[in-house]
């Protein structure tokens, strides 16, 4: 079938409720591609989810084309932010200017890598498009703000049949990447659950992070000694540095137990987390407030602990975090477990919030507000 013709079944479908939904992401990163795909289709909707390359969390793939010259690991990591340093002192992680932010290649070599990588990805994704149909859906979710060519050309061609185009953009893609011209220019729609984001792009919404609730039961009662946990994949982007130091020394006083875990599985991740009575997330500026990591513990029943600017606090004022930083952590913590009647109604307090919030069936309820906001329907 010739990518963007009308299949069969399309033609055929006029007046059926049922919208056939792709999302196209780098990676699984966070488990939340797969709960998309369960809520959509549990709604009556067709839903699957292309990813480029591996979970490094370990999470469940749908498609996954596996492309060459790309990867979650560290010596790729490495390697991009060697290339990318004339973006700036601190590489692929220098935080762009500009509303929105945009990307463009720096120098004629990273020009030139793009190009042939993508050159080379052209056979896999072909492929990709024809064995599972790839051009056959209505909406075409972007994760990252991203598809498969940097110059758009699949989504041009989706666009061109009437199909629609989502971006969700989840950090670094917009602040130190930038959205990509041909796919902004493209977008009927773009989300975010990152509320700094909100003041990097002229037409962006706020979508709470999706997350299954029910799948926890949360602890209602602190452990005798108090456990406290911390997972990092990026030391400075969390302060993982101080907040090592600082509940080593609490650990150390026999006022705490503390689990830290660092580029380990999602798996033990979440194991620690259950037996955790405080989740720390992050006490830096670098990310506003919280992600995943931070939804994860409160489903949980955890108490989480992260840095919660101003506007952050006003725009969520009843949240349930304690706002905490390099200088305020230590007393904040010493504060928490000195009151275990205070720890427990945190706890019960925070599983509340989470479910209100961010349970799965509220924010797709707020996605189709969206979707027909932009004329979309069924």
């Amino acid at each position: 079938m010739e990518r963007g013709k009308k299949s069969k079944r399309e033609t055929a479908r006029q007046g059926e409720l049922e919208l056939k939904i792709l999302y196209i992401s780098p990676e699984h990163t966070v488990g939340a591609l797969s709960l998309w795909k369960r809520e959509h289709e549990k709604r009556g909707n067709e839903c699957r989810f292309v990813t480029l390359y591996r979970s490094a969390s370990g999470f469940e793939e749908d498609i996954c084309l596996d492309l060459p010259l790309v990867s979650a690991g560290k010596l790729y990591d490495k390697l991009r932010n060697f290339v990318y340093r004339s973006h700036g002192e601190l590489g692929s992680k220098t935080v762009k200017e500009g509303f929105p932010p945009v990307w463009s290649p720096s120098n004629r070599a990273e020009s030139i890598f793009f190009k042939m990588r993508e050159s080379i990805w052209s056979r896999y994704v072909e492929k990709a498009i024809i064995k599972y149909g790839l051009s056959e859906f209505d909406i075409y979710h972007l994760e990252w703000g991203m598809e498969f060519y940097r110059d758009g050309r699949f989504i041009t061609e989706m666009k061109k049949e009437g199909k629609h185009i989502v971006c969700t953009y989840h950090g670094q893609d917009m602040r130190n990447r930038g959205v990509i011209p041909a796919i902004d220019a493209l977008s009927d729609l773009n989300l975010t659950s990152e509320l700094d984001l909100m003041q990097k792009h002229p037409d962006i919404n706020y979508l709470f992070l999706p997350f299954d609730t029910s799948e926890y039961e949360p602890r209602r009662e602190p452990n005798d000694l108090i456990t406290v946990s911390h997972a990092t994949r990026n030391r400075r982007a969390k302060g993982s540095d101080d907040i090592l130091r600082i509940c080593t020394e609490l650990e150390r006083e026999g006022k705490i137990k503390f689990l830290f875990l660092e580029d380990r599985p999602h798996s033990e991740v979440l194991e620690a987390k259950a037996r955790s009575d405080i989740y720390i997330d992050q006490i830096t500026d670098i990310g506003w407030g919280y992600g995943m990591n931070s939804v994860e513990a409160l489903s949980m029943g955890a108490v989480c602990f992260t840095k919660m600017n101003e506007r952050y606090n006003k725009f969520i004022p009843d949240h349930p975090f304690v706002n905490v930083s390099a200088e305020n952590l230590k007393s904040e913590l010493a504060g928490i477990i000195a009151d275990r009647d205070k720890l427990k109604g945190k706890m019960i307090e925070s599983r509340e919030w989470v479910v209100k919030q961010h349970d799965i069936v509220s924010v797709v309820n707020k996605l189709y507000e969206y979707y027909r906001k932009i004329g979309i329907q069924w």
